[in-house]
């Protein structure tokens, strides 16, 4: 033990314990987002399809890393782990993309209503046909 009462590489835990410059740089090595952009500027998780939103969506309602994984079959659970961490860790940035990309999906969900003009017509017939 050295003066301070706390143990010095050369006592209790030994040379082997001590962390060399390599490592601490592997430590503070910075951080990565565990996803990428698209062509469309939507985020994918890892190598997957698997939209970031989806992700971050399932832990918001309860589920588990596990569970997000076992959803989708092509994230590995370090991918899904990976991203909710940079989600809790970056909370707000990750809430900005997630509301900017429900804006543009409802505006893209209004100009398609207004291209398709009122269903309501076809949508009973179809409704009569399949009862018949």
């Amino acid at each position: 033990m050295d003066g301070s009462g706390r143990p010095d590489d050369r006592t209790e835990f030994g040379a082997n314990a001590a962390l060399h410059a390599s490592e601490v740089g592997m430590i503070r090595r910075r951080e990565e987002p565990p996803f990428r952009e698209d062509a469309t500027g939507a985020l994918r998780v890892g190598n997957s399809r698997v939209l970031l939103e989806l992700v971050v969506r399932a832990f918001q309602d309860g589920a588990t890393p596990e569970a997000i994984c076992q959803r989708y079959s092509s994230l590995t659970l370090a991918e899904v782990y990976a991203a909710v961490a940079y989600y809790l860790s970056h909370r707000q940035e990750v809430d900005a993309y997630l509301s900017e990309r429900e804006q543009k999906t409802e505006e893209m969900n209004a100009r398609m209503a207004a291209r398709q003009g009122d269903l309501s017509d076809i949508r009973a017939r179809l409704e009569v046909r399949r009862r018949n």
